[in-house]
């Protein structure tokens, strides 16, 4: 799947190789002449492999990162008050309170990590507070994740992980997923694993386990029965989605190494480049790099840095975020405090493109597209 040394550079890649496919076509195979299409072997072998590579007891496999989200809330009884959110998360990540019946509370963020703090989480706390979502932008588990769990614990507050983009990320040795009560990871097809559609819920609490068995399955009391005990939805991962996640799974490992390889070149050779800086990763980290992230300096039109990469045969990758919240017209209106940085980290980011079979030689067309466009961008 790699590229020619003139072919564009595309924003991401998915990367499913001759054994790969070979692999998955078997297990899908098998499902289709079995006949058991949902909830069965490969599922359950999904959810084993995903659980043990993230610390947890437990995992449910479901539908979507979204809906994971919306099991946890519902469970965690969210209705009718605040769950603290960070202000440059994707839409998801607020919709899932509102549709669990929550108030997304919108905070600001650490310029440094893109994520909340205990500093930004504190004042927001209230007697109305839920839960906090604390989301790993980028596939960077921030600093803070050990003292925001802590101030939860304290507060008796449920910490849940929006880890839709890290899998496989970690903080000095403990993986995303274990920090909070839950957390949601999603499988979309730009993630650094992929089941084409599909998420997952990690936990260690057993109560949350078996409630969001029988949310994901139209809140059924057992897969075949008929008495319906929540109310559930049609939140359930295919047998075949499950196949290609154990695949996937398989080659996490190596995908995140090539990645921290490329963003060890990006990092050195924005070091040469003027208008722009890498975003500092403590050394503690252990990033997924979902998404490699610079800061433009003040003053240049991100959209002209981007025209000119294109010209210059690079696709970067979408923004984490472009448009933080709150000034998401179907958001106007949530309970907010001062969102300073987060405005600043929307506005003045920029991520290049980074995939999990990207070569060496690709990384340093990109770095030399990203000089060239930043000249042009100064001077125009």
């Amino acid at each position: 799947m790699t590229q020619s040394s003139d072919s564009p550079i595309a924003a991401a890649r998915i990367v499913f190789g001759p054994e790969d496919r070979a692999q998955a076509l078997a297990m899908i195979d098998e499902a289709l002449s079995s006949g058991s299409l949902t909830l069965g072997p490969n599922t359950r072998r999904f959810e084993a492999a995903f659980g043990a590579r993230h610390a947890a007891p437990f995992a449910i496999a479901v539908s979507s990162g979204t809906s994971a989200l919306e099991i946890i809330l519902r469970i965690l009884g969210v209705e009718g008050r605040e769950v603290i959110v960070p202000a440059n998360t994707f839409f998801a990540t607020a919709a899932a309170v509102v549709h669990a019946g929550g108030i997304p509370r919108l905070v600001d963020v650490e310029r440094e990590t893109l994520a909340l703090s205990t500093a930004t989480v504190r004042p927001a706390l209230s007697e109305r507070t839920a839960a906090v979502i604390l989301v790993h932008i980028g596939g960077l588990v921030t600093a803070e994740a050990e003292a925001t769990a802590r101030l939860c614990r304290d507060t008796g507050v449920p910490l849940v992980e929006d880890a839709a983009h890290a899998h496989g990320a970690a903080w000095r040795g403990a993986p995303a997923g274990s920090f909070g009560t839950a957390a949601a990871f999603s499988f979309y097809p730009t993630k650094v694993m992929t089941t084409a559609e599909g998420g997952m819920i990690v936990t260690r609490d057993e109560r949350i386990r078996d409630e969001a068995l029988v949310y994901r399955d139209q809140g059924k009391a057992g897969f075949l029965g008929g008495e319906h005990v929540r109310m559930g939805y049609a939140w359930r991962m295919s047998e075949l989605h499950a196949a290609l996640g154990v695949v996937q799974l398989g080659r996490l490992d190596e995908f995140i190494a090539v990645r921290r390889r490329v963003a060890s070149l990006y990092d050195k050779g924005l070091e040469e480049i003027r208008g722009v800086q890498s975003l500092v990763v403590d050394a503690a980290s252990e990033p997924n790099y979902y998404k490699y992230v610079a800061y433009l300096d003040e003053g240049i039109d991100r959209q002209q840095v981007k025209d000119a990469l294109r010209r210059r045969g690079v696709s970067p990758s979408g923004e984490v975020y472009a448009s933080p919240l709150h000034l998401q017209p179907v958001f106007a209106g949530l309970p907010a405090g001062d969102l300073t940085v987060a405005e600043e980290v929307c506005r003045r980011h920029i991520c290049l493109p980074i995939h999990s079979d990207m070569t060496d030689d690709e990384a340093g067309r990109v770095v030399d597209a990203l000089g060239g466009a930043l000249r042009e961008a100064t001077t125009t």
